[in-house]
């Protein structure tokens, strides 16, 4: 097609800054339109933080897959992702949010979009360097064709 571009490399860096700034502006500029005050503090705190730092855990865990193990199923992929980062977020908001009621809501809804989308961004990236072969396979032989 001629308008279309070729992917991009995943770039775990830019990855986890966007994952930090996206719900830290859009829950920041929510707070401040609905008059909520304690939604403008967690955005940029337990709902931006939750989001970069399960970006970086779910990202680094899947460059380190590598390109050659990205399956063509896209959506179940993601929103496994998605749901077992929301179900350890849930875990660990639970006991947190005896001091931080808001902490049951924010953590798990952070992780679970922060997850979904970083692998989901991770199955339509380019990969940064060549698909290295997997340990313990024999290159394909053209005589058993």
């Amino acid at each position: 097609m001629p308008g279309k571009r070729p992917p991009r490399p995943f770039k775990l860096r830019e990855e986890m800054f966007i994952a930090y700034l996206a719900p830290t502006v859009t829950a920041g500029i929510s707070g401040l339109a609905t008059h909520q005050s304690a939604l403008a503090i967690a955005a940029p705190t337990s709902i931006g933080l939750t989001s970069a730092v399960v970006a970086a855990i779910t990202g680094a865990i899947l460059r380190r897959r590598g390109a050659a193990r990205r399956s063509r199923r896209r959506l179940p992929t993601a929103l496994a992702a998605g749901l077992t980062a929301g179900a350890i977020a849930a875990a660990v908001g639970l006991p947190a949010s005896v001091l931080l009621p808001r902490l049951r809501i924010d953590l798990p809804v952070a992780a679970v979009l922060a997850a979904t989308i970083i692998t989901w961004r991770w199955h339509g990236s380019a990969s940064a360097r060549p698909a290295a072969a997997h340990r313990g396979t024999t290159p394909a032989r053209k005589d058993f064709a």
